[in-house]
């Protein structure tokens, strides 16, 4: 058996559904900002549940045109050190300065209490990553101290397509979010991305940044310094299909995630990533945590090489203050962010994964921890 890291499904009806509307794309020579990129736009803002979303060519995209839009030029924006590069590139592309935060030991998310250890006369706003799929139960706290000090909140919704707390879906959360349609994702559109909020103003400028800046569609009457961050018909009517699919996924997801749970409780060595009450995963990825010494490096090898089964990428294994790129930026200590980066693994779960294909990931992973 060969287990991948990952693994994107396409149904049947899904592949059909593409094909028609690709050969009716090359048919009638729409192939951008039209009807289709138009139909995913409404179709996920009202699953997020805000009024307007932008679909973009990539998730990264999806950060720079907001922090463009909300001003961070010259200033500081407070981001968790675990994250993606794109996420602190964002805010340097943007024209701000990143101010990195540790991450918080149980959830992997940022730590709150860091936040006011962190902000400065000079902080502007605040990214929170939703880590794995998982929104921390902590939003209110850190919806507050926005709100108290003054400050946007956007998040950075790149792993969470579908996830909750309180009921409340992520995205919907802070002033302005960022998805990410990227081909690991719980969804994709091969490439692309999605900005959502509930704000008319930075709707309209997210409109005009995507499209060279241009005041509109048919015009090459420039208002603003964009950029080519379209999203193209072909790639939105694959985030179509697999939008139709997202509750299926998640669900398979988290028919995978149980057997999961009830064999790590077995283990001695590892431990499961527990869900806070309240909070709806949809698995982006399945984090559990090595107990201290246990050497991940190897664990990885022996699964790779002796039973074929490939662990998903981290979240991730080196946080972004030991980054030579963002050297400049790696003031003050991060301990928790630290333990995390380096003790966890993801386990992989993708849609279709079978019970036997994640009972025989539990068995190497338990031959493996047990041969060290």
């Amino acid at each position: 058996m060969q287990i991948p890291p990952a693994k994107i499904v396409f149904p049947p009806s899904a592949k059909a559904e593409v094909l028609a509307h690709m050969e009716e794309c090359l048919t009638t020579g729409s192939l951008t900002l039209g009807k289709y990129g138009k139909e995913l736009e409404e179709k996920f803002a009202q699953f997020v549940g805000v009024r307007y979303a932008v679909a973009v060519n990539s998730g990264t995209s999806a950060l720079e045109i907001p922090l463009r839009i909300l001003g961070v030029t010259g200033k500081e924006v407070l981001v968790p050190t675990n994250t993606f590069f794109a996420t602190p590139a964002a805010v340097l592309h943007a024209g701000g300065r990143v101010r990195f935060v540790d991450a918080d030991p149980e959830t992997m998310s940022i730590n709150v209490d860091g936040l006011e250890q962190s902000i400065t006369s000079e902080t502007v706003g605040v990214i929170v990553v939703h880590i794995g799929g998982l929104v921390t139960p902590r939003m209110p706290e850190i919806q507050r101290f926005c709100q108290q000090h003054g400050l946007f909140l956007l998040e950075d919704a790149a792993h969470a397509h579908g996830s909750r707390f309180n009921g409340q879906m992520a995205g919907s959360f802070g002033q302005v979010a960022a998805f990410s349609f990227y081909p690991t994702k719980v969804m994709t559109s091969a490439e692309g991305g999605m900005i959502v909020m509930n704000d008319q103003h930075v709707y309209e400028e997210a409109l005009i940044y995507r499209d060279q800046g241009k005041a509109g569609f048919l015009t090459n009457f420039h208002t603003r310094l964009g950029y080519n961050w379209r999203m193209s018909e072909p790639h939105a009517i694959i985030g179509l299909a697999q939008f139709t699919y997202l509750p299926d996924f998640i669900a398979d997801r988290q028919r995978v995630v149980r057997i999961y749970d009830e064999g790590l409780a077995r283990m001695e060595l590892i431990t499961a990533s527990q869900i806070p009450t309240g909070c709806e995963s949809n698995y982006y990825k399945y984090i559990a945590m090595l107990k201290p010494g246990i050497d991940r490096a190897r664990i990885k090898q022996v699964l790779r090489e002796q039973y074929n089964v490939r662990l998903s990428g981290e979240v991730y294994d080196t946080p972004c203050h030991r980054q030579p790129i963002f050297e400049d930026y790696a003031e003050g200590s991060f301990p928790h962010a630290e333990d995390v980066c380096a003790r966890h693994i993801c386990l992989p779960v993708y849609a279709g994964m079978t019970d036997d294909e994640a009972q025989y990931v539990l068995d190497s992973l338990d031959s493996a921890l047990r041969s060290l």
